[in-house]
């Protein structure tokens, strides 16, 4: 269940630096953040893919190591990042 490629130029234009920028940690948090909005959906019409949930968690995991690496880095981005994706409460 990738993530459609429109979406996923959104999401760069959204959250790159600069205009060649596609693998900074905001970058990534946001993609990984969409791919697990979709799978958690997947996963609530389909309880028993214990494949997709495994994967869901491992999502997870890269995202908050992600964001734990972007606080300590650089923390402005970071806040604006979670503000921005509506993370956090």
């Amino acid at each position: 269940m990738p993530l459609a490629p429109e979406k996923k130029t959104d999401i760069i234009k959204d959250f790159a630096r600069d205009g060649k920028d596609t693998g900074s940690p905001e970058v990534q948090i946001a993609i990984l953040t969409a791919r697990i909005q979709q799978v958690a959906t997947h996963l609530r019409a389909n309880k028993q893919d214990a494949h997709n949930r495994r994967g869901l968690v491992q999502m997870v995991s890269k995202r908050n190591r992600l964001l734990r690496y972007l606080s300590r880095t650089d923390n402005d981005a970071y806040k604006a990042t979670i503000q921005k994706l509506g993370l956090r409460k």
